[in-house]
């Protein structure tokens, strides 16, 4: 890295951040002395980790960000990495959100539903949940015991009569009828306690309850109250109690295996043991554990997430970046001691611990475990992460695809493009994104084409979808899927190639098989024949029909297919309904697709309020009443 001068690093907390020969970025880095900590990676390399030995031999420069705290630093960091996704950092591939519990507690009638994301509004938040189908189920079987409303905040102030729900027996019918609130705010609360693990406390307060109506003769309600108990019991009877005190933690265990690390998250709710998730990073070995760990918890939590008062990790963690020998080649130069450059953090937990604290909005303490019940819990978490890593089967897809398609790292994210159009109109360009073997449904995307942009050029289209997809920037995927042949495997090769970016990722392309009797592409699914073409070479790859790799990319191509498809579709049905639309008094072409945009369908257009119609763009009181008189008038056609 002769390009680095040692004197023009500061001495102040920050980002630094590795490059290569072509300017990539290859690994991401917090500090709290910059100069310090870039100088204790110049050491002898029996000092440093493989991993950081070879990023060290591949750099050749580095640029810093100055911040005002470490705490700043860190959360730069985090968000770096997770933007540009560097070859050497951990990366948190799959940091998507869990399902929660959200009751909204500030509402007149609070409302509980299953939400990714928290929002700070006032509502309570409960959970995570790994499995989006058992919250589903938590939330139906609490639905029949406590009788909340479930229509949306517009619906429930449009509503002129109660829904189904309540003629189900499923709902007070708050909206519409004389529901005593004292009762309804009642039954939230036992909601509350079911939500935070007080399982137990609710149902004395219920037995209790049953007893009493018996009691005063109130049979009806004490029958009420007893299948209320039942139901709550059939609910609850999978969970664990792991604590004897009702704390919230995150608990976390790291196993080692003969292909890599692997993590292993428990949540703790109340003190009972709610869910559980593992993760994987290959290659990897037990010195780079501490980084790991790091990382992750860096990663893991954000502005988004429950963040719970206490998080138990391994192992009590210290500054990993050196062993104390000898001084650093670069430490002269800079007029640095031993201890100044290993003093670089005396706490590494501190800084993450002040900024999961604001997060939070109290104290979060984040430390090794202590007592015999945490103790078992960590060694819980690192037996279930190696059990996953030991049965999983997607690191050994990944490893034969690399193999076969000569790539130098595994196809971690991989990134899949398919073109949709009808005879060169409403043209949509779809893209998913598969990480770690699963659908990253966030982080789908489609591109839209005009006519005259497109001309029906499926070649043409995908070179100017590849440019844009070049501005749009990191995080790159490890391999770009192309559904198609080798012109459109060509088409997106040009594009790179001029860039200069042809050995950014790695790209291939799945052409389908090919019918006997009429040589056109067979369109249904999982075309065992289906061919994958590389750049630069004329035959396929020899993928046996049927192999886990082959069925592993016809998996992606059909999800991107059907996406795009569905993209496309929904834009000819907009073109048409946006038509109807304009016969509305008072809707132009402007007009029709700032609400396309907003609403979904007819239907929620007429649902909406004159004040929410009136608070779009270009769009007042007066005609927002004309627009939904005309919507009114239009649903009734219909």
């Amino acid at each position: 890295m002769d390009s680095i001068e040692p004197r023009n690093i500061p001495l102040t907390p920050g980002v630094y951040l590795f490059k290569d020969a072509g300017g990539h970025i290859i690994y991401v880095g917090k500090a709290k002395v910059l100069r310090k900590r870039l100088a204790s990676y110049f050491r002898p390399d029996k000092t440093l980790t493989p991993k950081t030995r070879a990023m060290v031999r591949m750099a050749v420069s580095v640029d810093t960000l100055s911040t005002t705290s470490e705490k700043e630093a860190l959360l730069l960091e985090a968000s770096l990495i997770k933007k540009h996704r560097p070859r050497y950092n951990i990366v948190l591939r799959d940091d998507k959100q869990y399902i929660l519990f959200k009751l909204t507690k500030r509402h007149e009638w609070p409302r509980l539903t299953l939400t990714r994301k928290v929002v700070r509004d006032g509502s309570a938040y409960f959970g995570p949940y790994t499995s989006a189908q058992a919250a589903r189920d938590t939330w139906k079987a609490i639905q029949r015991v406590f009788l909340l409303r479930r229509c949306s905040d517009t619906a429930f102030r449009n509503r002129v009569r109660p829904c189904l729900y309540h003629h189900m027996g499923q709902c007070l019918g708050p909206c519409c009828l004389p529901v005593d609130n004292a009762r309804y705010r009642a039954m939230v609360g036992k909601v509350e306690l079911l939500l935070n693990g007080r399982s137990s406390e609710l149902l004395e307060l219920l037995q209790q309850q049953m007893l009493d109506a018996s009691e005063a003769l109130e049979f009806e309600k004490a029958a009420e109250l007893r299948d209320q108990i039942a139901a709550i019991r059939r609910t609850v009877e999978k969970q664990a109690a792991v604590l004897g005190s009702e704390r919230d933690m995150d608990v976390l265990g790291v196993a080692e295996t003969s292909k890599g690390l692997a993590l292993g998250v428990l949540f703790v709710r109340g003190g009972v043991l709610l869910d559980g998730r593992n993760f994987f990073w290959s290659g990897l070995g037990l010195e780079e554990a501490p980084e790991m760990v790091l990382s992750f918890l860096g990663q893991y939590y954000g502005p988004q997430s429950v963040v719970p008062q206490r998080i138990v990790i391994p192992w009590a963690l210290e500054e990993q970046a050196q062993d104390g020998s000898a001084l650093p080649v670069m430490s002269d130069s800079l007029g640095l001691s031993d201890e100044e450059v290993l003093a670089d953090s005396d706490d590494p937990l501190a800084a993450l611990a002040e900024a999961l604290s604001e997060l939070r909005g109290s104290t979060v303490r984040i430390g090794p475990p202590r007592g015999d019940a945490e103790n078992r819990l960590v060694t819980m978490a690192q037996t279930n992460a190696a059990e996953e890593a030991r049965t999983s089967a997607s690191a050994n897809v990944e490893e034969i695809l690399a193999a076969k398609l000569g790539m130098a790292s595994l196809p971690h994210r991989i990134e899949a493009v398919d073109v949709s159009h009808t005879g060169g109109r409403d043209t949509r360009v779809g893209v998913v994104v598969f990480e770690d073997g699963k659908p990253a449904k966030d982080q789908y995307r489609t591109y839209a084409f005009t006519d005259e942009e497109s001309g029906g050029d499926d070649y043409g289209v995908l070179a100017a979808w590849m440019r844009r997809r070049l501005e749009s920037g990191p995080p790159w995927p490890d391999l770009l899927l192309v559904d198609g042949g080798r012109g459109q495997l060509g088409a997106v090769m040009s594009v790179l190639e001029e860039a200069g970016c042809g050995q950014l990722f790695a790209v291939a392309a799945i052409a389908k098989a090919r019918s006997e009797d009429s040589n056109r592409a067979d369109r249904r699914k999982g075309g065992v024949a289906d061919s994958i073409f590389l750049p630069g070479r004329m035959n396929p790859v020899s993928m046996r029909a049927g192999s886990p790799e082959l069925l592993y990319l016809q998996l992606i191509r059909d999800a991107v297919h059907d996406y795009s498809l569905r993209r496309h579709r929904k834009a000819r049905a907009g073109s048409a309904l946006a038509g109807e639309l304009q016969r509305i008094e008072g809707i132009g072409p402007s007009l029709a697709k700032v609400l396309w945009e907003h609403f979904s369908s007819i239907r929620d257009m007429a649902d909406a309020s004159e004040a929410e119609l009136a608070a779009l763009p270009g769009i007042g009181p007066a005609k927002a009443r004309r627009i939904r008189s005309g919507l009114a008038a239009m649903r009734t056609k219909a």
